[in-house]
């Protein structure tokens, strides 16, 4: 049998019955973040502006991808996905700093909650939780805390999303 064909069965029973890959992605739980779809710009709680941030649903619609650009030119990105088979939201973070953030969670009373550990530069374990919630004007507030061992939350981050105006 060639590779090709190989790969057109394997591809099909990965598909499923249906024949579609995003079918796997339909349903309630996968739009719970979909709030944070789109073009944004980025205050912080001062009004000043800390940058732009662009979130796009890709891959058939199975991931919510977020690149950012802070106004000082620090720059990151994360992939964000539904893991059906465990029932829970996943967020890798990456950025310009060497930053890896694993984050877990899912909707908390309207909010998207996602925390998870890892170390600081010092190699002290610290606990992350990042809160994006949707505002009544359509704006989202994301924010990010952490806590080292000490077990006191601190805000890493607090940041107000409003839409980017069109060009």
């Amino acid at each position: 049998m060639s590779i090709l064909i190989r790969f057109l069965l394997a591809s099909s029973l990965l598909l499923g019955a249906s024949g579609s890959a995003n079918a796997a992605c339909e349903g309630d739980a996968h739009r719970q973040f979909d709030f944070w779809l789109g073009e944004w710009e980025v205050h912080t709680p001062e009004g000043k502006l800390a940058g732009v941030n662009r979130i796009s649903r890709e891959y058939d619609g199975c991931v919510l991808h977020e690149r950012y650009t802070g106004a000082s030119g620090y720059t990151g990105e994360s992939l964000n996905i539904f893991d059906a088979a465990r029932q829970v939201w996943h967020q890798t973070w990456v950025d310009s700093g060497g930053t890896l953030l694993l984050l877990e969670g899912g909707l908390q009373d309207g909010a998207m909650v996602l925390g998870g550990r890892g170390r600081n530069a010092k190699g002290v374990d610290v606990e992350h939780r990042i809160t994006w919630t949707p505002n009544a004007d359509g704006s989202v507030r994301q924010h990010w805390q952490a806590r080292e061992t000490d077990g006191e939350w601190k805000t890493v981050f607090d940041g107000r999303y409003t839409r980017k105006p069109a060009d």
